[in-house]
């Protein structure tokens, strides 16, 4: 998959005309659908449920990084060396990196931390899945996050512009850093600290996430309306480190879980639901609430009212972490028992 999606990014560069590139991109999600979904399972398989929280949120600081790369360092490969020359070089090293992780890492023993691996067919294990009530709980709260998170994320550098009129290096240089390091320490705290408090209340879990998008709520508003670049700048700091602080949690919830053998089928089902709805669906909303706002306020105020719609979904994930936090004991519990009898069966 890595492979895949390095080659097809390369060849977004040789693009003649949009039917080129589109083709190119689809190849890119193909590609990229067969990456996290795996990872997460093997991951998983490495490291015990009572760690896997830390272990995901290490591995979701590619988001932070990657975002704090593409903001520092895109504008500036692509004003200097050309669109075609920045897939080559975002694109070619995968290809390398594929043949390294092909030869470095080892395929686990599935199931190895939690008993093994008991024999089910697709059709009974996904029967199993869709009966678990926290899964539900988490795909939602997350749904509704990563609308929150989409929503600004594809609309803050218009934001700045609009509002403020900067350049688009006084904007992405100051958004890179505040990515890469606070958006990342909320995504490795999140997993830190409910793998620490969930030794004694599993419900630490979910409740952190929750308090996390409570946080972005106020810091939002703050930023949005902020009469500066700094003060917009500066409340933008907890926003990013309360939305960060859902990702490891969740991922690691829905790793233990779900039968061991629909591990990467439960998270590919949960990024088919948050892909849909929030990718989907939250840059669009932005903008038309914009749009409609616009009439009456005009555009820069038009834009902050439909950037301040979002905290409604941050409250409403937070209020779904919460709910579902009161059930998770019960079906941690389950998921327990389910590998112990497996354990026993072997």
């Amino acid at each position: 998959s890595l492979a895949v999606w390095s080659a097809f990014t390369a060849l977004s560069g040789l693009a003649q005309n949009a039917l080129h590139m589109a083709l190119a991109r689809i190849g890119v999600g193909i590609g990229e659908a067969g990456g996290s979904p795996p990872s997460h399972s093997l991951i998983a398989d490495y490291f015990p449920k009572e760690k896997r929280s830390t272990a995901l949120s290490i591995y979701s600081l590619g988001i932070p990084f990657g975002q704090m790369f593409a903001f520092l360092a895109g504008g500036w490969v692509v004003q200097n060396l050309g669109w075609r020359n920045a897939f080559f070089i975002v694109g070619l090293p995968g290809i390398l990196l594929a043949i390294i992780l092909k030869l470095t890492v080892k395929e686990p023993i599935r199931g190895a931390s939690d008993g093994g691996a008991r024999k089910v067919s697709f059709k009974e294990g996904f029967a199993e899945l869709v009966k678990i009530p926290t899964y539900w709980g988490i795909a939602v709260a997350t749904a509704l996050a990563s609308f929150t998170g989409y929503g600004v994320g594809l609309w803050v550098v218009d934001f700045y512009k609009r509002t403020f009129e900067l350049s688009y290096t006084e904007i992405t240089v100051p958004l890179g850093i505040l990515n890469g390091v606070v958006y990342g320490v909320g995504t490795w705290a999140g997993g830190w600290l409910t793998d620490k408090f969930g030794k004694t209340d599993k419900r630490a879990y979910l409740v952190i996430p929750a308090l996390g998008m409570l946080l972005t709520i106020p810091s939002g508003f703050a930023s949005t309306w902020a009469p500066t670049p700094f003060w917009a700048f500066f409340w933008s700091a907890p926003f990013l480190l309360g939305l960060g602080m859902y990702l490891g949690p969740s991922f690691a919830l829905i790793q233990t879980l779900a039968p061991v053998q629909l591990r990467a089928f439960a998270i590919a089902f949960l990024f088919l639901i948050l892909n849909l709805f929030a990718l989907g669906f939250a840059p669009l909303w932005v903008g038309w609430m914009s749009d409609v706002f616009a009439g009456s306020y005009g555009e820069v105020t038009g834009l902050k009212l439909a950037l301040t719609t979002l905290g409604l979904t941050s409250l409403s994930a937070a209020f779904v972490f919460f709910w579902s936090s009161r059930r998770l004991p019960a079906d941690w519990a389950a998921a327990e028992a389910r590998n112990q009898t497996t354990s026993k069966d072997h």
